[in-house]
Formats: structure tokens, sequence, C-alpha cells
């Protein structure tokens, strides 16, 4: 099973080594053009990822001054974790260097880093000759995923010395992220068949699955309080992804986004918990030419409701503007775009959520 998106390419490369030492002094910081609706809500846009071919899909660490992402090494076909200091442009690896990796997330304590990865692939040889046969040719133009069978979550310390594996099904385990405790993961596995949603206990244990549904379900995190967790699906029509909410103990799951003629995608909470931000396109006329901006939507929610509210558009740039997050204080927006800066690749960029000054 594959999921399709046709749009600008939204993920991601490195050109570092784990090990690396970091730089010494924080680079210039050169302020980047906003439009006019941006500006409402977003000031001091700058670029976070430099001498990367890509990079993207950021997270950030817990107390703000770390981030983690996905990225291509050069002359690698697949992607592979970095961990890099907020200010400075030195990031190092933590993951083996093989196969392909996705979904990076912080602990809550901050000690270590979970991933996916397929680096276990038993043919990994081949499949990365494939992959390199592939970007010789060309490469492709689509963002398309595949549900790679081999990819399992593993925790790795901060520092990359090692790794632990939390999963041990066949097929396609990814995209998984912490409750605020920490004791809990929510992430997406096609163990059943097809990518539904599951949480584990944080050491892999006491799995039970909470989304059980026709088609796509996925890139799942918890509310703030961790009685809810809003994902993306496609269960109404395939690739035209919807944001949804579930509560914890899967009982209830409630549409947030209704407009199959939009795709929307990537949804993430801002700290508060009063609102979501999500990436959607246009595709009434095809995706050719969809073009992916931010929105963000606010919510509330009780034990047994979740309710949305009042939808704003944030960002408006040529650009397309993809899987943004809130930094821990709520106060920064981290986002990975492309023709943001200069020589118009997928980076990450952070702007001032103006929303989040106090």
């Amino acid at each position: 099973m594959k999921l399709t998106l046709i749009c600008a390419s939204l993920v991601l490369a490195a050109t570092s080594v784990f090990g690396q030492s970091p730089a010494t002094e924080p680079p210039g910081v050169e302020y980047l053009e906003l439009t006019e609706l941006e500006s409402t809500h977003l000031e001091n846009l700058r670029q976070v990822t430099f001498g990367l071919p890509r990079a993207g899909e950021g997270y950030f660490s817990p107390d703000g001054e770390w981030i983690v992402y996905q990225a291509y090494p050069v002359g690698y076909p697949f992607y592979q974790i970095y961990v890099q200091k907020l200010d400075e442009r030195v990031p190092r690896r933590i993951s083996t260097g093989r196969g392909r990796t996705t979904c990076a997330y912080f602990t809550p304590d901050m000690k270590s880093i979970m991933f996916a990865s397929s680096h276990s692939d038993p043919d990994i040889a081949e499949t990365e000759s494939k992959a390199r046969e592939l970007a010789a040719a060309g490469g492709r133009r689509r963002y398309e995923w595949d549900f790679d069978p081999h990819m399992e979550i593993y925790v790795t310390p901060i520092n990359g010395t090692g790794l632990t594996r939390l999963t041990h099904s066949e097929g396609y385990d990814a995209e998984g992220s912490y409750s605020s405790d920490g004791k809990e993961i929510v992430f997406t596995s096609t163990r059943d068949g097809d990518p539904d949603i599951y949480i584990m206990g944080a050491d892999g244990g006491n799995v039970r699955q909470i989304v059980n549904q026709p088609g796509y379900d996925g890139g799942p995190f918890f509310s703030p309080d961790d009685k809810w967790i809003i994902f993306r699906s496609d269960r109404e029509e395939e690739d035209m992804l919807q944001v949804r909410a579930v509560s914890v103990d899967g009982k209830h799951d409630i549409r947030l986004t209704d407009n199959l003629k939009q795709v929307n995608w990537c949804p993430y909470f801002h700290p508060s918990g009063d609102y979501i931000i999500w990436s959607g396109a246009d595709y009434s006329r095809g995706p050719r030419g969809a073009n992916f901006d931010l929105w963000t939507m606010e919510v509330d929610w009780t034990d047994s409701e979740f309710h949305g509210g009042k939808v704003t558009q944030i960002t408006d740039h040529e650009a397309a503007d993809v899987l943004p997050v809130f930094s821990p204080d709520g106060t920064k927006l981290m986002w990975t775009a492309t023709k943001r800066g200069p020589d118009g690749s997928a980076q990450l960029f952070i702007a001032d959520w103006k929303r989040g000054q106090k």
C-alpha cells in the first residue's frame, strides 16, 4: 500500500555525520520575507537547516533548544535522523546510516530519541541499489510514501550510542510520538493489514489498537492532557486526507475537516490546547498546481466530545508549507518549506508565533 500526494518534495537530506563537534559560534541570522497575511501571525522568519540538499520534519526538544529531523545524506538514497542545536548549524546523525528512517521524536525527559527505521531489511543492499538506480534516472517528482514492511520503531540515547527496538510485528511500524508524561507512545502500524493507530507503553509493551478503519489513519499526536489524539485519515476517499480526533480509549472518533476537495494532513497541537495547526491544499482542480499552506483551527474537548471551531489561514506563500510544529512554550512555529530559502530547496524554517507571545 502507498499513500501518494502530488506536491513539492517535502522531505529531506543532510551532509554531516555523527560525532561532529558543535559550532563554537552561532551563525548570523538572516530574516526572510513574509507575505502580508503571514505577517499578521508570524515574525522573524529564518532558516534553521543549511548545507543540506533537503531537510525537514523537525521536532523540538522538550527544553526548546534542540531539534531532531530526517535528512538524505549525500550519496545515500534514504532519509537518516539528525539532531542539531537550534542556534547552530552542525547536525549529528543518530540513526544507523542504512535503510529508510522517519518520524523522530524526543522523549519528554530529553534523554533519548525515538524514530522508525528499516535498517533490519534482510535485502537492504538490493533495496538501496534500486533506490540509487531510480535517483540516477532522475528520481521521482511525486511525494510518495512507501509503507516499508521492515520499518520498526527504535529508541536511542540522544548521543546515538545504541538502539533499543520497541516494535516486533510484521509490517510497517512508524509515525510515533510520546504522551506528555513519556509513559505511552501513539503510532501507526499496518500489522492488521492497513495503516491504523495504536498505543503502546514506552517500553513497547501493552499494545492496543484505538483506530481500526479502512484506508490510511496515521500521523498521530496526543493532546496536551493526553485524553485525545489528532491524526490524518483518507478513509472517506483514497489520498484525500482529512484531520480527525480520537479519544485515547478509541470510543470517540471525530472528523474535524470536511472538504474532500482539499487535502488536509500533519495536524499538531499548540501546547495551550486551544488550537491545532495543519497543512492543507486545494485539490479541486487536481494535484497539479495544488499548493500546501498552513491553517489553524480552534478546538475544545471533554472526555467524550471534541469540537472544532474557527479556521484561520496562516501562510499563503508560493512555497509548499508542511509539517508544522510549535515549540514547547508555544512561542515559535517550525515547519518544512520549499522556495523559502535562497536555493529553493526543502528546509526547516522557524518564525516567532505572535499568538504565543505574552
